[in-house]
């Protein structure tokens, strides 16, 4: 140390301070050659000959890794411009994804190198196929004629061009048209499973379970991640319980029928609208992908805001009707059916919703209407049948009313309710095919006992068959009617087993044989008839004929 000392002429501190410097740059250049070796082994072990490129390229394409593989040719052909399999390969890939343009060009880039290759010519007169074929997809599905759309996407242009995104997003938009909105869903999830990010694939998705009728996943699919503020304003309690529902959005097995199930038992089997509405709210959180990707998306705006104000409207309908506000809930019911008429997964249930309301105004031919409406979306809906045939009790079609209730009855037989109102309809039905005797006598049906003596007394005179000689045919027939009003009306026992529509005897309630004073043949037997206190005007209290 002191030899050191003394060789450069430095005392103790100076030389302690000068050992701890190299001891610290050692350290830093071990470290470096530490970190950096990894480095310098991955940029040893990076192609950077236009062979390597292709070699790594054609492997990535075994694995269908074909961005990654398009990268290398691309930077293959940047390399050696002459490497003809490097466009032949770019080509092909190019072809996958329907770049049908760029495509064209490697294509001829390669005949250019080895002219007359028949595959080459081959694989570019598909190419013009499937390009033509794209285009008249896209012409049909702007005419209308989804049916043969989807024929060209399916057999010729996702055949030759399978990775195309942009058929298999018109694809996806066919089947919406077509109203297969299973088939739409799944194929929305193999396009998200790719992209996630896909905007057009998460609407298309929203609006596939949205015509499901599983709003929950729409709202989710559509907006996926909305602004952070929102979700604090909602927050409640009930966030610390996940909805079963709520990994929904990218899963496709069997979540056409899952989700459909779900919302249809939410509807009919007792859970309130509120707290499906309450639901919808909740699941905003898991909608903010698709609007924080692009907050202006015209689309995504508009299915979001026309499914918040189709719930609201229809609440509002349903908390009016639970007030008792039933003109209010009419038409906020009917408002919010003008909403989205094709939308027929959901708007059963405000059809149904209209038509109870009807009902309970007594407003039977519009009620008949609005079940109508949701029985011919599910003709199973066993409330609706009910409803109808209570609206066809209101309007006198009896017969209806009867059909409506003995088929709910049939498909719901332990109900004892239905089974109920059946009785009702089919005692009304009865009520009805008998002859109307307060209509016979010209009275009303809380006449009381006098007024229906006056009347009899009148009609009695007035079709007697001796007074009327020249319609005696006539005139017997309507004095037995007169007659037999009479006696069933005359009677209080009677008269109250006949407005209960219960049998007095057998042929008197149907309008059947009945009383009959011309009894016997007939042939002009004399009957005396009494009226108390006489007919009107006369002074004697009975005559003979």
């Amino acid at each position: 140390m002191e030899t050191l000392m003394k060789f450069w002429g430095l005392d103790l501190v100076a030389l302690r301070g000068f050992l701890f410097s190299i001891f610290i740059l050692n350290f830093v250049f071990s470290c470096q050659i530490l970190f950096l070796q990894p480095l310098v082994a991955a940029l040893d072990g990076q192609p950077s000959g236009a062979a390597a490129l292709f070699e790594r390229a054609s492997q990535s394409i075994k694995v269908k890794k074909y961005s990654e593989a398009l990268d290398d040719l691309n930077a293959a052909i940047e390399a050696d411009p002459g490497l003809s399999d490097a466009y032949w390969h770019r080509a092909s890939i190019l072809r996958r994804f329907c770049r049908y343009e760029e495509s064209e060009k490697s294509y001829k880039k390669f005949l250019e190198m080895k002219p007359k290759n028949s595959a080459a010519e081959k694989e570019l007169s598909q190419l013009f196929q499937a390009q033509s074929a794209l285009d008249s997809a896209k012409s049909l599905f702007d005419s209308g004629e989804f049916t043969k759309a989807l024929e060209f996407i399916d057999k010729v242009v996702l055949v030759f061009s399978p990775a195309c995104s942009n058929a298999k997003l018109l694809k996806v938009r066919l089947l919406l048209s077509a109203k297969d909105y299973s088939s739409a869903i799944s194929e929305t999830g193999y396009i998200l499973k790719e992209d996630e990010d896909n905007l057009e694939a998460l609407l298309l998705r929203g609006r596939a379970y949205y015509y499901l009728a599983d709003h929950d996943v729409a709202i989710r699919c559509v907006l996926k991640n909305i602004y952070d503020f929102l979700l604090l304003t909602f927050t409640s309690p009930y966030h610390a319980q996940p909805h079963p529902k709520a990994r929904k959005c990218n899963k496709n097995k069997m979540e056409n029928r899952r989700s459909n199930d779900l919302f249809m038992s939410y509807l009919f089997e007792g859970l309130s609208f509120s707290y499906i509405l309450y639901l919808h709210i909740f699941f905003l959180r898991h909608y903010q992908k698709g609007l924080r990707l692009d907050p202006e998306h015209s689309e995504l705006k508009k299915a979001y805001f026309g499914l918040k104000n189709l719930l609201k409207k229809t609440k509002s309908a349903e908390d009016n009707a639970s007030k008792g506000k039933l003109r209010l809930a009419v038409e906020e019911y009917k408002t919010a059916l003008a909403l989205d008429p094709d939308h027929t997964a959901y708007n059963v249930h405000l059809h149904l919703g209209l038509c109870k309301v009807l009902v309970k105004l007594g407003r039977g031919k519009e009620a008949v209407t609005s079940c109508s409406g949701a029985l011919e979306i599910d003709e199973e809906l066993i409330e609706a049948l009910v409803q109808r045939g209570e609206a066809k009790l209101l309007v006198e079609d009896w017969e209806g009313a009867v059909a409506d209730l003995k088929s709910a009855a049939e498909k719901s037989p332990q109900d004892m309710n239905i089974r109920e109102a059946l009785m009702r309809a089919e005692r009304s039905l009865k009520l009805s095919q008998r002859k109307d005797y307060y209509k016979i006598l010209g009275i009303s049906k809380t006449a009381p006992m006098s007024e229906i003596k006056r009347a009899y007394k009148k009609l009695a005179l007035q079709w007697h068959p001796d007074k009327n000689a020249d319609n005696r045919a006539e005139a017997e027939a309507k004095f037995q009617e007169i007659a037999a009003a009479y006696e069933i009306l005359g009677d209080e026992e009677k008269r109250t087993k006949y407005d209960m529509g219960e049998d007095i005897d057998e042929g008197m309630g149907m309008g059947g044989g009945g009383f009959n004073p011309f009894g016997g043949g007939g042939q002009g037997q004399q009957y005396t008839f009494h009226f108390e206190g006489g007919f009107p005007g006369g002074g004697f209290g009975g005559f003979q004929f």
